[in-house]
This record gives structure tokens, C-alpha cells and sequence, in this order.
């Protein structure tokens, strides 16, 4: 087994809190980097940098020698694009990087995978656990549930040690994707109170979720298991606007829109743009209705127990830090669908 602790991703939101993580706590880390990727912070860390493309199977040898875990944090996230994207982007370059850490015997693979799994049905009582049923009530065009889902049945093929998480809602500083959106609405005053806005939400401060990631990639007892990841529900969809008009400074939001009307005007929205081919998703989707929305909950004891991890940043905490940094970049930041996938 070697000696480094390879990170694809590194250069987006978790990868790179990833990478920072592992440095803090003196382990030696290589990130698989596109050509052309700012790799300031991670030279700045001490990261090893290599550039390679998980859609290209040649490039990446050299990245994985002498790893000893491989965090797999790149993917397409998002909910627009055609099948084929969110097939090339998530699944053959993930079995891409699993030939190739294969043929490198690499120690072990963690693979970053989604909550989304579980598909649109609502929770059991008690919530969702590791073993429910995956990709149950999927919706039209839900082409990165279904991905996602694909890259999972690829991890537990592979014949080499592996370990899968599934994170709830990821913010934090460097997100380029879902929370620059959310203060655009904000700042815009478009953000409307989905239903009574008492449905608490399953948001996970980056760093929380790195702790995770880490701890599944170095604990004995963690081989072949999957752990969900997620958040207390602490605070609620209101409680949550609230807090962020507050930080903003802004009025706080008021008008409320039935869940059932919201996602329908999503899903016309939606229809509309694909008819008419738009690259950029329309203002609101059916996923930005769902993640706000509608109540979710999923059981964690398994990685409570296995390994030792709970979150321990309050949302509220978690917000000051991320708000903290984007002060000064927002205006300049510009949304994307696509996080840096190596």
C-alpha cells in the first residue's frame, strides 16, 4: 500500500476541504487536477497536484501511484443536462478511476455518492437507513438520481476495498453551485417560504462532511459499508431564510407558495426549457423545490457508531462562515452546474 491520500475534486467544494483536512492533519495528498484549474490553495497547503481527466482513462496512472486512499469527490451535480452528461460525467468516469486505481492497488476507494439515491418517495417513519430500497418514485428527466445510483452498483462491484457516504445538502465556503444561487434569490428578493416552512432541513457544513469523508476512508471497520450523512434538522426552512435574510441584512421573506403549486411551476419550467433547449436551468427547478421543501429525514446511527463522526457545526455557526467568505467574491462568483470534477 503506498503512502498518499489521492483526492478527485480537489478543486471544488468538499474535494477541496478534503484535501485541506488531510494536510492539517500531516498526511501526504496528491489531487488529480484538470489542466487549466486554480491550484493556488492546494500548492498553498502543500497539496501534490497531478493533472489528469477522469474522462480520460490514460491520464490517470500516474495520479494514483503509491495511493493508499482515494477520496472520489468529483461528479456533475445539479439537475439539468441531457442523459448522456450526467452518464459520461459520473459513470464511465467513475469506472474510469476504479480500473485504474484496480490496475494501481490502491488501498482503498471512498466514493462520495448522494442521498439522492433514495429516489422522491417520502421517508419511512424514522427515516431513511442504509438498507431502504434506492431509486424509488423517480421523476421525469431525473437523470442524476439515476447516475448517481449507477456509480453505486459500480463501487460495489469493485473487488478491492471500497466505502460509499451519502452527504445531505453540502454548503460552505467555496461552493460554486447551489449557494451562490440561493443569495442571488435572496439579494433579488425572489425566495418565497415553500409550504408553512416548518419542514427542517438536512444541511451539513462542508467541513462536517470532510471529517466524514476522512474518517471513512481510515477506519478498519468501515470497509464495505455505506453511512449515510446528514444533519440533525436542527433548524427549520423558515428559521434557516430567517438567519440568512439577517446576515444579509435584508427584510426577511414573507411570501409563502404551496409546495404542490411551487413544483408544479417547476416542472412547466423545466418543460418549457428543455423544449426549447436552454443550456441553464430555468430560475426554479423541481430539485430547488424538493431541497427546500418538502420534509426528509435519514438515519445516521451506522455512522455514528462505525465511525465515530456526528456533525458538529450548527447551521446557524455554519452560515456565519460561509456568508464570511462570500461577502466578497459574490459579486464577482457566477452560478454553475458543474463542479470541478478532477
Amino acid at each position: 500500500m503506498g503512502d498518499f491520500h489521492v483526492v478527485t475534486g480537489a478543486t471544488g467544494l468538499l474535494g477541496s476541504h478534503v484535501a485541506e483536512l488531510l494536510r492539517q492533519r500531516g498526511l501526504a495528498v496528491r489531487a488529480l487536477v484538470r489542466p487549466g484549474a486554480d491550484t493556488t490553495l492546494l500548492r498553498r497547503w502543500g497539496v501534490q497536484c497531478v493533472q489528469a481527466d477522469l474522462e480520460r482513462p490514460e491520464t490517470l496512472p500516474p495520479a494514483l501511484a503509491d495511493a493508499a486512499v482515494v477520496y472520489h469527490c468529483a461528479a456533475r451535480v445539479g439537475d439539468w443536462g441531457p442523459r448522456q452528461l450526467y452518464q459520461r460525467a459520473i459513470v464511465q468516469a467513475l469506472d474510469n478511476l476504479l480500473q485504474a486505481c484496480q490496475a494501481a492497488e490502491v488501498g482503498r476507494v471512498v466514493h462520495v455518492s448522494s442521498i439522492n439515491v433514495y429516489g422522491r418517495t417520502p421517508p419511512p417513519p424514522g427515516g431513511f437507513d442504509e438498507e431502504a430500497p434506492l431509486g424509488q418514485e423517480l421523476w421525469w428527466w431525473d437523470y442524476y438520481c439515476q447516475a448517481k445510483i449507477a456509480a453505486e452498483q459500480l463501487v460495489r462491484a469493485y473487488p478491492h476495498p471500497w466505502t460509499i457516504v451519502r452527504p445531505s445538502w453540502i454548503y460552505g465556503p467555496r461552493d460554486r453551485n447551489s449557494f451562490p444561487r440561493v443569495l442571488r434569490a435572496m439579494q433579488a428578493g425572489q425566495v418565497r417560504i415553500i409550504g408553512p416552512g416548518t419542514n427542517r432541513l438536512n444541511i451539513l457544513y462542508v467541513e462536517d462532511v470532510a471529517d466524514a469523508v476522512i474518517r471513512a476512508g481510515t477506519t478498519a471497520a468501515a470497509v464495505g459499508r455505506i453511512y449515510n450523512l446528514s444533519s440533525r434538522g436542527e433548524v427549520t426552512q423558515k428559521e434557516f431564510l430567517d438567519a440568512l435574510a439577517r446576515e444579509l441584512h435584508l427584510p426577511p421573506v414573507t411570501r409563502q407558495i404551496s409546495y404542490p403549486l411551487a413544483f408544479t411551476y417547476a416542472f412547466l419550467s423545466e418543460s418549457w426549457g428543455r423544449l426549447l433547449g436552454w443550456s441553464q436551468p430555468p430560475p426554479v427547478t423541481r430539485y430547488a423545490v424538493a431541497l427546500v421543501g418538502r420534509p426528509t429525514s435519514f438515519r445516521t446511527e451506522r455512522a455514528e457508531k462505525e465511525l465515530g463522526w456526528s456533525p458538529r457545526t450548527h447551521p446557524y455557526e455554519g452560515l456565519r462562515r460561509t456568508l464570511e467568505w462570500f461577502r466578497p467574491r459574490l459579486e464577482k462568483m457566477q452560478p454553475s452546474n458543474l463542479e470541478n470534477r478532477t
